[in-house]
């Protein structure tokens, strides 16, 4: 499943890929790894996190008592320094992690409030980059006047240890694979991908693989809140940010202080039922921006007056073309545009409305003059494909993370073909290929550690809950579950399109938000902006 940011170009080069079946061929999964059945609806009925004691091990008092060495870096009146974390909090004596943070100190005026931590999703997006390119300059100004604003790169992720799994012209390949097989040599060719990716990443991380889960970042985070001098964590986080702030909340519910949870996760859900809701919100967003597009001169998928069915018919039929005839891109690199590379580009667009206009053009570009570069440079921003050719390390490590956090959503391509039926009527332009690409976790070298799982964070202070009732990569019944389940949680709803809600252009939410942060009130629980 994906989780990724509101839209990397809008704001950020951030992202946030809640799982989903990665477009294409991808690990964009924060879910595309768990075992239960489609449905999953008492998965986690008996399963719950729970609380660590209170007290400080004391194998971990080296840790928690480090000082950081902070030095310039990037943009002015940014600092930089290096966190010590063990690698197993279970075994603190096996070795360490070092992870790269970030702040920008409060600019006042004003009492200043402490920390305030962001991260915003993925997994495997950095937060450090997110704080440096919006965060640190683009957050309210009243919002940086009162708080340091810190970020730390999760382990496996950016700066901090980063896992690497494929190299440029590797993952090139890994990205053009056909996920959606048409017969037996194609399925094997998908699994093949599959195999390579999982004994990459087995390759060249070893020592990490088995210890980037969320609850591991989740410690780092409250290491990191006690050398910096805060008595609770005050934290912000988007998309899979929210699953990373909830289970913050779940194992250490006296230390949190004010949370903000915007684009939410539902962690009692296994990865299967997660990557089919996420496959139905996407196909929410499509519908939205084909309702959209027809009343547009320049859509490409029909005039007004076409029914949205239609529009969805016609742009699978698009799919369909590229699946046996990929059209020139002027790639340097000579990759053209094929079905898997036109999906994921056409999924980067859905994560922000702002990004409409851009997918229209591009698809006239592609189905219109058969010139891919359009939906090629939209798949490669939603890959961070580098103009040299290299990756970021954002898919390997969003991978390693989900497959870590939970059991695979399938075993085999016979499951999927099972499934077929609920994912296709989830999403008829989607879910196909978001089916397929849930089977990658399946043929990770490392076994899961997490289980799906409920949590209530008793004794925590008000956490707000923020969720987007079109929001494609995070759907918004899963911020009405994640408010269920925490105690303190207050719901804030943003009648709206696109992935997350704060600092998107409502007025209301953005006031809601801020008040909370700067004096500690939160929105009545139910709140509703658009």
């Amino acid at each position: 499943m994906h989780t990724r940011r509101t839209h990397r170009r809008s704001r950020t080069a951030a992202v946030l890929l809640v799982s989903a079946a990665s477009a294409v061929a991808a690990a964009l999964l924060v879910s595309s790894c768990s075992a239960g059945s489609a449905s999953g609806s008492a998965t986690a009925a008996d399963a719950a996190l729970t609380a660590l004691p209170r007290a400080t091990p004391k194998a971990l008092a080296p840790y928690y008592g480090q000082k950081l060495s902070w030095r310039s870096c990037g943009a002015p009146e940014f600092q930089c320094a290096t966190l010590r974390a063990p690698l197993d909090y279970g075994d603190p004596g096996r070795g360490e992690v070092r992870l790269a943070v970030a702040r920008k100190k409060a600019t006042g005026p004003g009492e200043r409030l402490g920390s305030l931590l962001v991260n915003p999703g993925g997994p495997g997006g950095s937060a450090v980059d997110f704080l440096q390119s919006y965060a640190g300059i683009g957050y309210p100004a009243k919002v940086r006047a009162r708080y340091d604003m810190v970020a730390v790169d999760p382990r496996g992720v950016a700066r901090s240890e980063p896992v690497k799994c494929l190299d440029g012209r590797e993952m090139d390949r890994y990205t053009q694979t056909d996920v959606t097989p048409d017969d037996t040599r194609e399925t094997d060719a998908l699994v093949t991908s599959y195999r390579k990716y999982a004994e990459g990443c087995g390759a060249q991380s070893p020592r990490l693989l088995r210890h980037v889960s969320t609850v591991e970042s989740a410690r780092d985070m409250d290491l990191l809140r006690q050398v910096l001098g805060d008595r609770k964590l005050n934290y912000v986080g988007a998309s899979y940010g929210t699953f990373l702030g909830a289970t913050y909340a779940g194992l250490f519910p006296e230390r949190t202080g004010r949370l903000v949870l915007d684009g939410a996760m539902d962690p009692a859900l296994p990865a299967r039922r997660l990557n089919l809701d996420q496959t139905a919100g996407f196909e929410t967003a499509f519908r939205a921006f084909a309702k959209d597009c027809v009343t547009r001169p320049d859509c490409p998928l029909g005039g007004r007056g076409t029914s949205v069915d239609r529009v969805g018919r016609n742009l699978k039929a698009f799919f369909g073309t590229l699946d046996t005839r990929p059209v020139a891109a002027g790639d340097a690199d000579g990759r053209r545009l094929t079905e898997s590379l036109a999906t994921t580009g056409v999924i980067a667009a859905m994560y922000d409305e702002s990004a409409w206009e851009q997918l229209r053009e591009a698809l006239t570009s592609a189905m219109r003059e058969k010139d891919g570069a359009g939906l090629l440079t939209l798949s490669d921003s939603y890959y961070e494909r580098q103009p040299d050719g290299e990756y970021s390390n954002l898919m390997f490590a969003n991978t390693a993370v989900n497959c870590l956090d939970l059991p695979p959503a399938f075993d085999t391509p016979e499951e999927v073909r099972e499934a077929l039926p609920q994912f296709e009527k989830a999403s008829p332009v989607f879910g196909e290929g978001f089916a397929w690409s849930a089977l990658n976790c399946a043929y990770w070298p490392v076994a899961a550690t997490g289980e799906p799982h409920r949590i209530a964070a008793e004794g925590a202070a008000p956490i707000v809950v923020v969720g987007t009732t079109r929001d494609p990569a995070t759907p918004y019944r899963w911020a009405q579950s994640l408010s269920r389940q925490l105690t303190t949680a207050r719901l804030l709803t943003y009648d709206g399109d696109g992935h997350t809600a704060y600092g998107r252009g409502s007025a209301c939410i953005d006031r809601a938000i801020d008040t909370y942060l700067l004096r500690g009130t939160p929105p009545k629980d139910g709140k509703r902006c658009s």
